[in-house]
């Protein structure tokens, strides 16, 4: 599925064989099947809940993304996107209250729901493949939104083929000897993007299996017990 990598340094911490991308994806993929993601209803529910789960755990995204969704505020509908930038800051801060951080995330949450309708109207939203890059540029340049969040948002809530990294990604690549503590995020991006075939449901599919590994093996204090990369 993909050519054998290179370990980015010379010493692998775990003495493994040299780190194959495809085949690590098709391990966790036989160990563990299909992960679901993302659990919503609507599109408009996944880019509202990729923004809300910055620097939290799901389970305080998820009560946010429930607050709003009691009230009608993330349906793939005209009426329900201007419901939700017409709602006061205030109230939408407390809303997403239990998220964290809730005065920053309900300011980000409403630029960028304007954006979108701004630019592509009323959802459910399409962005054409051929420019996924460069509307992954233009949402780098809203305020609030680094490179974790959009390309979230593009995968999850566009279906478009931008790979994920996050700090179970990074954890991952720096025990198999992949990366260093430099390793930029866009170095580890591009990693996955040239070792796999350009499709979204395979992204969407590594990513949350990444994060499924993260909690069960490759925790801070790592659990190599039954490891499916150890197989």
């Amino acid at each position: 599925m993909s050519p054998t990598t290179t370990p980015a340094s010379g010493k692998d911490p775990f003495k493994l064989h040299p780190f194959d991308l495809g085949r690590a994806y098709e391990k966790l993929f036989e160990r563990w099947g299909p992960q679901g993601w993302w659990p919503a209803d609507t599109q408009t529910e996944i880019i509202a809940g990729a923004l809300l789960a910055q620097a939290t755990n799901w389970k305080n995204a998820a009560a946010a993304v429930a607050n709003l969704k009691s009230r009608r505020l993330l349906e793939d509908s005209s009426d329900s996107l201007h419901a939700l930038l017409e709602l006061p800051l205030p109230e939408l801060a407390e809303a997403i209250r239990p998220s964290g951080y809730f005065r920053q995330k309900s300011k980000r949450l409403h630029r960028l729901m304007e954006f979108l309708a701004d630019n592509l109207g009323p959802p459910p939203w399409k962005i054409p493949g051929s420019q996924v890059m460069l509307w992954r540029e233009r949402l780098l340049e809203l305020s609030g939104l680094g490179p974790e969040t959009v390309d979230s948002i593009l995968l999850y809530g566009f279906d478009l083929p931008c790979f994920v990294v996050d700090a179970y990604t990074r954890r991952m690549l720096l025990r198999h000897g992949m990366i260093t503590d430099q390793t930029s995020y866009e170095e580890i991006r591009f990693m996955f993007e040239d070792a796999l075939p350009r499709r979204s449901e395979i992204y969407n599919e590594y990513h949350a299996l990444i994060v499924r590994l993260g909690k069960e093996h490759c925790r801070r204090s790592a659990r190599c017990t039954d490891c499916p990369l150890f197989a």
